[in-house]
């Protein structure tokens, strides 16, 4: 079925007039997420992101699940030197040696909890008690650039060896995967994050 078009009128004023930027905001900012490979895929994408604009990546979105393996964790924690070399060289991505590092280490560090029984999903959706937080902005400057739950959640996966996920980045992907809905009250898909969300949680 075909994503019901978000009407202008009212919608968060970031993606500007950009249509993939619109897309992303009216098809997927803001769904929750519970699919371990997919919350680790958009961790390693907004960890790219820093010191970026996410409209940045989005562009290069393809070319980074081609570049990295559909962001399968298993295939990026055997990363040899010679990959990172290759990836170096590659201009359809954001080309940082201590990033590109990161995610073979953010991948390694992935396995090691899922092998330990701590899947990813559960992890992460615990810092809300597995419950989307609905906050309720009506302009732009309200919202936060980080919270107490994404200072817990940022340490929290530094401990367990994940690099690029200070505070700041950890509620930009929280926002986006639906951890929290930071639609404004005035955009149409603040109600359809906030139904998703409870339809989920049945």
């Amino acid at each position: 079925m075909a994503t019901p078009k978000t009407s202008d009128a009212g919608r968060c004023p970031w993606p500007g007039e950009d249509p993939l930027y619109v897309a992303y905001h009216d098809e997927e900012w803001g769904v929750p997420e519970y699919d371990d490979r997919a919350l680790f895929e958009k961790l390693i994408l907004d960890g790219f992101q820093a010191g970026l604009s996410w409209i940045t990546i989005l562009r290069k979105r393809e070319s980074f699940r081609e570049a990295f393996d559909g962001f399968e964790p298993e295939t990026i924690a055997r990363y040899r030197p010679a990959k990172v070399e290759k990836l170096l060289k590659n201009p359809g991505i954001i080309r940082h040696r201590g990033k590109i590092e990161a995610t073979i280490g953010n991948a390694q560090a992935y396995l090691a909890m899922m092998e330990k029984g701590e899947g990813f999903s559960d992890f992460l959706w615990g810092f809300t008690d597995g419950v989307p937080i609905q906050n309720k902005w009506k302009s732009i400057k309200q919202v936060p650039a980080e919270t107490p739950m994404s200072v817990s959640m940022s340490k929290e996966l530094k401990k367990r060896g994940f690099k690029f996920c200070g505070p700041t980045i950890v509620y930009a992907f929280a926002q986006a995967v639906g951890i929290v809905n930071d639609h404004l009250v005035t955009c149409p898909r603040h109600k359809t994050c906030s139904v998703l969300a409870r339809n989920q949680n049945r």
